[in-house]
């Protein structure tokens, strides 16, 4: 019995590791992430979210409803931002056993981010968890694909050079603005 348990489990893995270097900073991907009420714009089958309560700057509290034709089901979880390098999401309530979902934003020598993302789930209904673990690839390869789109249309091609010539704009509009006349 334990073996079969063991395959089952391996062949239903819900689990997702994957680091990935992009030409934005670790900001400008962090309040992309922590930017949850602006899921639904870009995140396929998310039809709503909500941040319900916050505690302080770094804690906040949201529901997700993800849906795909027939199937919604919404969750609630407890999200802790440490910006810029870190978001972690914690499960309260909804369809699932459990959920852990963590991003780390790492610092490049050149200003770009290495996103470190992981997440591991289960759903409480054994339907669901099959018909999720058929799916679960494609799923997240399209759920990253639309975050990368997404920075891509916030920040342009290279956000690392966007944010530089930013930086540049404000220092000298600080500079002339202080000069003699």
């Amino acid at each position: 019995m334990q073996l079969v348990t063991i395959i089952w489990k391996l062949l239903n893995m819900t689990t997702h590791a994957e680091k990935r270097n992009l030409p934005y900073t670790p900001e400008q991907l962090f309040d992309l992430v922590a930017g949850v009420d602006e899921y639904p714009d870009f995140l396929p089958w998310c039809m709503s979210s909500n941040i319900y309560k916050r505690d302080g700057d770094n804690i906040f509290y949201a529901n997700l409803t993800i849906g795909y034709k027939m199937v919604r089901e919404k969750f609630g979880s407890k999200v802790t931002l440490k910006k810029p390098n870190e978001i972690h999401v914690e499960y309260l309530s909804g369809p699932m056993k459990y959920l852990s979902n963590k991003w780390k934003f790492i610092r490049e020598e050149d200003g770009s981010c290495t996103i470190d993302f992981y997440v591991d789930f289960e759903f409480k209904n054994f339907v669901l968890q099959n018909l999720m673990g058929m799916f679960f690839n494609e799923i997240v390869r399209r759920m990253v694909s639309s975050f990368e789109d997404r920075a891509r249309e916030l920040y342009g091609e290279n956000g690392v050079q966007a944010a530089a010539s930013d930086e540049e704009d404000r220092g000298s509009s600080i500079a002339s603005s202080h000069s003699p006349s």
